[in-house]
């Protein structure tokens, strides 16, 4: 039996989150820096690279990816259990690689990048091992770390991707108002997020009918599990008086949005409201100053003032917001936007980010507990869109 290293199988119909001309602005981007740096071929092995030029995201259960792009081809290449569905999700070629021997990864990406040129590859992703593979196997003249170039580009949104995350805030809206619907003393977090979640993927089906559907999730918590912003969901029952935190996270075809709010249940006292408003106060300025041409080194200072002025500095606990696009809980983060002090980033319209302050008093304090709101904005060139609509603040959210 013949047994190839690679193969190509096709079969059904491509569907893209894009169209194709999209694809094509950010490979023609991509290219003009490899020309520009005498890169001859870039191989990304990330979720959120591979997925952000072809579109294809996948689901690599210990297989390596890759996506490989030359001066005239794109190229996915994965695995055997997955069959056509990377070629009929990828925008250009698919290679099949099998696992009959091992490496056969690397002789498959090989066959398209040649050997002895020069090789871009993702130095914040590609691991020690497959880095020594790397130059086992493609020989390379020289190497270059693209990493740091791509998140630039995915910093700025197209007006394709601006209307897929606006879209998907407004899914997060929906999950928030489902949260907030079945919130009620003695209920479990647990019952309460999948209320949000399920509400979120139904209307992802709905808006989107030819997606894939995966990774939408929810992170409600209560009471001392609100002390940290990505503590994950537990079974425990709500009671009268409970700060809350909401947090509604759809994913569509591989972009993230958010929605995160501070609730309580039934009543909230006089400590708890006094913080609260404090931090509604500092998310309202926050986003009145991101604005094109602000640093956000400049924006964090600014905020940081604020609640040093109304000493609860000391209570924050990490950046005031961060950039949107391909990315999630376990890919993606485009670090050089995001609020923080160390992040000189001029905003810039295209861009897309959140604001969102978080407090934690310790428990024992009057007014303990985590208290975050986040909105999702739109850099434009007269100052910012707001794309969130769930209301934030006590008017709306002391509920059940």
């Amino acid at each position: 039996m013949d047994r190839p290293e690679f193969y190509r199988f096709h079969q059904g119909q491509k569907t893209l989150p894009f169209a194709d001309a999209e694809y094509e602005a950010r490979l023609a981007k991509l290219r003009a820096h490899m020309a520009a740096e005498g890169i001859d071929a870039c191989v990304f092995t990330s979720m959120h690279c591979v997925a952000y030029y072809s579109g294809f995201l996948y689901c690599s259960f210990g297989r390596p990816y890759a996506l490989v792009v030359t001066a005239s081809e794109n190229v996915t290449f994965s695995a055997g259990i997955d069959a056509a569905q990377p070629w009929r999700r990828c925008y250009g070629e698919n290679i099949t690689y099998t696992d009959w021997a091992r490496n056969n990864y690397w002789r498959a990406i090989r066959s398209v990048t040649g050997t002895g040129k020069t090789i871009g590859y993702e130095g914040d992703h590609l691991t020690l091992a497959q880095k020594t593979l790397l130059d086992e196997f493609l020989s390379p003249k020289a190497t270059a770390d693209v990493a740091a170039a791509s998140m630039r580009q995915r910093m700025h949104k197209s007006a394709a991707e601006i209307t897929l995350i606006k879209a998907g805030a407004q899914v997060a809206d929906v999950g928030g108002y489902a949260v907030k619907d079945a919130i009620k003393a003695g209920v479990r977090e647990i019952d309460v997020a999948m209320a949000g979640r399920d509400a979120m993927e139904l209307e992802i089906a709905k808006r989107f009918p030819d997606a894939e559907y995966r990774d939408t999730w929810i992170w409600f918590q209560s009471g001392i599990n609100t002390d940290g912003a990505h503590n994950p969901v537990t079974a425990r029952k709500l009671q009268a008086g409970d700060i809350l935190s909401l947090n509604t996270f759809p994913m569509i075809s591989g972009y993230y949005t958010a929605l995160e709010r501070t609730l309580f249940v039934k009543t909230v006292d006089a400590e708890s409201l006094k913080i609260w408003e404090a931090n509604v106060a500092a998310h309202e300025y926050g986003m009145s100053l991101l604005q094109p041409g602000a640093s956000c080194a400049e924006v964090t200072e600014k905020i940081n003032t604020f609640f040093a002025e109304r000493d609860l500095l000391q209570y924050r606990t990490f950046g005031y917001g961060h950039s949107f696009g391909v990315l999630s809980h376990y890919y993606g983060r485009e670090a050089g936007l995001e609020l923080r002090e160390d992040i000189d980033t001029v905003l810039e319209p295209g861009m897309v980010i959140s604001m969102e302050p978080m407090l934690t008093i310790p428990e024992g304090t009057p007014g303990a507990g985590g208290y975050r709101e986040h909105d999702i904005l739109v850099i434009n060139d007269d100052g910012n869109e707001n794309i969130t609509g769930y209301p934030y603040g006590p008017g709306f959210n002391v509920v059940g």
